[in-house]
């Protein structure tokens, strides 16, 4: 499924959901359903500056793709990650650098976050874009 195929399927999860708190406890159970993070990746090296909460992000690439993992320790925000890693996590590099997560612009998470939220996503957002460019810079070294 192509990045803009998973980011229609989730306009639609949230489509016919018109209060916030239910679209609330959507993007929380989208957390839930997140995968476990190692611990042993759960470090300073993995943690995203920028939230209030605390946030981890780590990278791995095999076959051309990044594999994603993420975790917090605020259920709101885990679930962001959450979207985030089924967008962008197992596709390319070309793929991610390429695919503007329109999706949270058309589910109205944008204008419902609070500022500090709202950062913390654009951290977590640029740090997947930033493994984007870094795996996609080795992969051509190794060409």
């Amino acid at each position: 499924m192509t990045i803009s195929e998973i980011q229609q399927e989730i306009v639609k999860e949230f489509e016919n959901v018109s209060e916030w708190d239910e679209k609330y406890v959507r993007i929380i159970k989208f957390g839930r359903d997140l995968a476990p993070f190692p611990e042993e990746l759960r470090t300073d090296k993995n943690k995203i500056e920028g939230c209030q909460s605390q946030v981890w992000l780590n990278a791995s690439f095999n076959d051309g793709k990044l594999h994603i993992d993420a975790d917090s320790d605020s259920t709101i925000v885990k679930g962001l990650a959450a979207l985030l890693v089924k967008v962008y996590s197992e596709h390319t590099p070309t793929e991610i650098l390429s695919s503007p997560p329109e999706f949270l612009h058309k589910i109205g998470i944008d204008n419902h976050l609070s500022p500090t939220r709202k950062n913390g996503l654009g951290a977590m957002l640029k740090q997947i874009q930033l493994y984007a460019v870094a795996f996609n810079a080795l992969s051509k070294k190794q060409l």
